[in-house]
């Protein structure tokens, strides 16, 4: 673990394992990285990867307020500086913030799976009012039972009643990782309505020249697949995946089957080698 100076003079905790190639993870908007650690150990063995949490979670410093964005691509500028890294891998709204990053960054190669990008349009949006309404109240359990439901709607339980699904909610909440999301509930919300904010077409992200590998699970979300595809269309040098047997929380699982088209992206000597 090492403590690096960001921009603004916050410290930045590191949390770094294996060794090769540095590859940086840009972690999802209602977790911290402890959900990522399978991931890191996964790819030690052939990459060195640095974990390390976005403001306003667990040991990273305080967040900006307003939320723009700017002081996560700011963050992550820091942390490829200092240790020297040109991978990144981002992960839901992580992955906005790594493709934002790339536009100005030195990134030379992109990872991204479940990417929180907004292409005209094809992500939901319509239940985020509901659930700040209830968030600004003080209700965790509702305000994430809408949020849950309004990005899942691929799930059966997106449809349940929502008195049904608060009532579940409370249960999760009681757990470790339902805690953490409940806790963080107001951070999702805010860079939520900052990718709806960002909506727009493709071509606004043709200006990343990384490798781009956009991958999106098989069980996730339906509307990654032609957003990732549209963003393949857009990108100079990007290919899209889909991974089978993976849900939004596949990169969190790290089975072996979801771990290697990464790894297999990272290692590639060339631009033609992306995998297929």
């Amino acid at each position: 673990m090492r403590r690096i100076s960001a921009g603004d003079g916050a410290t930045i905790v590191l949390h770094s394992m294996g060794q090769g190639p540095g590859i940086v993870v840009v972690h999802g908007g209602g977790v911290t990285i402890d959900v990522y650690r399978r991931l890191a150990t996964a790819l030690a063995e052939r990459f060195t990867v640095h974990l390390y949490n976005r403001r306003g979670r667990a040991d990273a410093g305080p967040r900006e307020v307003p939320y723009t964005g700017e002081q996560d691509v700011d963050d992550l500028a820091t942390v490829l500086s200092h240790t020297g890294a040109g991978y990144v891998i981002g992960h839901s709204a992580g992955g906005f913030i790594a493709l934002k990053a790339a536009q100005r960054l030195p990134i030379t190669r992109l990872a991204l799976y479940d990417a929180a990008v907004s292409i005209d349009g094809n992500t939901p949006s319509a239940w985020l009012p509901a659930a700040r309404a209830a968030a600004d109240a003080g209700d965790a359990a509702r305000a994430l039972a809408i949020t849950a439901a309004g990005i899942n709607t691929h799930q059966a339980t997106s449809r349940l009643p929502l008195g049904l699904q608060v009532a579940m909610t409370r249960l999760f909440l009681r757990t470790p990782i339902g805690r953490t999301m409940g806790d963080l509930v107001g951070i999702t919300l805010d860079e939520t309505a900052l990718i709806h904010a960002h909506d727009g077409p493709a071509s606004q992200w043709s200006g990343v020249t990384a490798e781009v590998l956009l991958a999106c699970g098989a069980n996730g979300p339906r509307y990654y697949v032609p957003g990732n595809e549209a963003l393949a269309a857009a990108l100079p040098h990007a290919r899209a995946i889909v991974i089978p047997r993976a849900g939004h929380d596949g990169i969190n699982r790290a089975q072996p089957h979801f771990v290697e088209p990464f790894a297999t992206f990272f290692a590639a000597p060339t631009r033609d080698n992306l995998p297929r």
